[in-house]
């Protein structure tokens, strides 16, 4: 018997990386984005059967339908992350996991612009995603959002500065080839001097427990205080296992580098952001073992 596949499941099939692109970069966890594309299928199909002639372009349909879910979903978990045991950071994602389309173009992908996204309205944030990460235009995306051009503009333009992607600010930076590895020798080799010598002054540390690890409830500020929290953690990894307190592995995380940091009987991921000048200033260490699945698992 001969399987009929109809328009709504090839184009589907051909669009699902790039929809999950779309939910993931929105959403910051990738098993919620999945859970909205495989919606966006099911609605797909039903539209398919009331009223397939109406459809003029599938991608186009499945991209607001996408993105319509994905804001729902957006404010459907605001209310869950509020009440997160601790500091909610985005799950990582090997880059090796993610679907080919959804890493072609890197924009909006990283850990620290999923984390900054965050502060944006579900609008704003679809809005910024289209246009940085798909090149859509105000019109296009508008259409999307039932807004008018100038409207999108307004949310690309305001979204932007926030996440410090307009051209008079400095939007987060990837790794340093060079301080990284200075970074895996000072900690690999127990050498936390040297890391306090990589951090600028306004360095923040977020970490992410979930309640289910040890891990800070509140981010911490400064150079010195982030030295002192790395310097307290090899001292328990030290009393756990004196012989191999720490084991930091690079891997590569939301299509840039990151750290596998192993102490204490737990892996923890660790992404980097750098200023203009190649210091670091900002580390995001998920800790919570349920969103490291897609990187370690």
């Amino acid at each position: 018997m001969t399987t009929v596949i109809t328009p709504a499941t090839r184009a589907w099939e051909t669009e699902r990386g790039r929809l999950i692109g779309i939910a993931y970069r929105m959403l910051g966890d990738f098993g919620h984005a999945e859970d909205v594309v495989s919606e966006v299928a099911i609605d797909a199909l039903n539209a398919e059967r009331a009223d397939a002639d109406g459809i003029r372009s599938w991608p186009a349909w499945l991209t607001t339908t996408c993105v319509r879910r994905a804001i729902d979903r957006v404010r459907s978990l605001s209310s869950v992350r509020e009440e997160y045991t601790g500091h909610w950071l985005p799950e990582p994602v090997a880059t090796s996991r993610l679907p080919e389309e959804a890493v072609a173009d890197r924009e909006m992908l990283s850990l620290a612009l999923l984390h900054l996204a965050e502060q944006l309205t579900p609008e704003a944030r679809a809005a910024v995603v289209l246009h940085r990460a798909y090149a859509m235009s105000a019109v296009e995306i508008g259409e999307v959002l039932e807004k008018s051009p100038a409207a999108v503009r307004q949310l690309i333009s305001r979204g932007e500065r926030r996440l410090r992607l307009d051209d008079d600010s400095t939007p987060p930076r990837a790794a340093d080839p060079r301080t990284l590895t200075a970074l895996v020798d000072a900690v690999q080799g127990g050498d936390l001097q040297a890391l306090l010598g990589l951090l600028t002054d306004e360095t923040i540390l977020w970490t992410d427990g979930g309640g289910v690890v040890s891990a800070t409830r509140n981010p911490i500020f400064g150079a010195a205080k982030v030295h002192r929290f790395f310097v307290g953690v090899r001292e328990k990894a030290a009393a756990y296992d004196p012989s191999h307190p720490f084991t930091i592995t690079p891997l590569d995380v939301n299509g840039e580098p990151a750290l596998a940091l192993a102490h204490s009987g737990r892996v923890d991921v660790m992404t980097i952001e750098f200023d203009p000048s190649g210091m670091i200033r900002g580390i995001r260490q998920v800790c919570n073992p349920h969103k490291l699945t897609r990187v370690l698992g």
